[in-house]
């Protein structure tokens, strides 16, 4: 048998509910409607396959934001609700908190919302402007490659889930779709963790239908691109921290809750 992935710790998925005292517990269905409104957005953009220039004719368009409650919420005796997950348009929004945390710990999706190219943003406030700004503070070499090898992984496991390609052709658009972001996280996690930028847009989306295609015919073929940015990751060299820069994230959250509780007071006084 060929030898089995190394294991990564998962940062939470963007769609996840954060209990008190972790970020990774998942949404349930009852959490998932249709979109509704969500006020104080600060950043928002078209994520995914769009994203990555990957969306075929049929692909689903997925967006991905962030909000801050008011202030004052924060206060009060139950905790603010942190992820909307909206179906009819496909639409996550996080709480500023809580993007934080899961930037912080690497998760790739998150960390695409401050790397896009200006055309995919849709809301674009000061705040969020500031937030691009500061970026590369939610960087660590360790957090990136477990985030990105991890996540890498879990669709290699999906992958040896179904076979030896002689399943049904929805399962093969699946099994190449998962191939297709395997790649494109390991290829995407080692240029972020060689260089400290993040290219949202691959080189050459052809390349990576072909690789979805031979790994839905033999799913083993995924096994050695896996191993191969390992042992890259491995060789290095990085040029990230060891651990994140928090001081810039702490005081661009602290000016975002004052924003929000200024502007609180004032609709009161103004009332």
């Amino acid at each position: 048998m060929p030898p089995r992935p190394r294991r990564y710790r998962r940062a939470g998925k963007p769609g996840d509910r954060v209990p008190a005292a972790q970020d990774n517990g998942p949404v349930s269905r009852s959490e998932r409607r249709p979109t509704v409104t969500v006020p104080n957005v600060l950043l928002s953009g078209v994520v995914g396959s769009t994203a990555y220039g990957l969306a075929r004719p049929g692909s689903d368009i997925d967006r991905l934001g962030l909000f801050a409650v008011p202030t004052e919420e924060l206060h009060g005796l139950r905790r603010p609700k942190e992820s909307h997950v909206s179906t009819a348009p496909d639409r996550t929004l996080h709480e500023a908190a809580k993007w934080c945390r899961l930037a912080l710990g690497g998760n790739p999706t998150a960390m695409e919302l401050v790397w896009l190219p200006d055309d995919l943003y849709e809301v674009r406030t000061p705040l969020g402007d500031e937030l691009i700004g500061i970026r590369t503070a939610f960087l660590c070499a360790k957090r990136v490659r477990d985030a990105y090898l991890g996540y890498a992984t879990q669709q290699f496991r999906r992958l040896e889930a179904r076979g030896d390609g002689s399943f049904s052709a929805d399962t093969r658009r699946r099994t190449a779709k998962h191939a297709r972001h395997l790649k494109r996280l390991c290829g995407q996690g080692l240029e972020l963790y060689t260089t400290g930028r993040l290219a949202i847009r691959v080189e050459d989306p052809d390349e990576y239908h072909a690789f979805g295609e031979r790994v839905a015919a033999d799913p083993s073929v995924a096994l050695s691109l896996l191993r191969h940015y390992e042992a890259a990751f491995d060789e290095g060299p990085t040029v990230l921290p060891d651990e994140p820069d928090e001081a810039p994230v702490e005081a661009w959250l602290r000016r975002v809750r004052a924003h929000f509780l200024a502007g609180a007071a004032h609709s009161a006084v103004g009332a």
